[in-house]
């Protein structure tokens, strides 16, 4: 009674994520806030039903296929994500608003107006 309860539980926790998931997919505005809404949830959701057949199946053949399951998941889907936001980068597409994707240059420029902020205070401090 309790296993079936528990799997019972695992696979409606796993289909809410999935749910959220594809809801995100299909209600967001661009690429990258979609591969986000998809990769956090796909990983929680699809994870929670490989639990609910590992609970189900027990530790032998079947069940060692769902924890190699979720071992695969979650090495392959936040790197899948990550590739995706690289190549819609790399291919133009465009931010929201004003976000921009941290590079070298902005970098060096802010701790350049930093360092001379910095030296402009200790001079105004210096002449007082």
């Amino acid at each position: 009674m309790i296993r079936s309860a528990l799997i019972i539980a695992l696979i409606v926790v796993g289909v809410f994520f999935l749910t959220v998931g594809t809801i995100g997919l299909l209600r967001l505005p661009n690429v990258y806030n979609r591969m986000h809404a998809t990769s956090k949830p796909t990983t929680l959701g699809t994870a929670a039903i490989f639990l609910a057949g590992f609970v189900s199946f027990g530790p032998g053949n079947e069940g060692l296929t769902s924890l190699i399951g979720i071992a695969f998941l979650f090495l392959t889907v936040p790197t899948g994500a990550h590739m995706i936001a690289r190549s819609a980068h790399r291919s133009g597409v465009p931010f929201e608003d004003s976000v921009v994707w941290p590079d070298k240059s902005t970098d060096e420029s802010e701790g350049e107006g930093e360092l001379e902020q910095s030296e402009t205070a200790d001079e105004s401090s210096s002449d007082a």
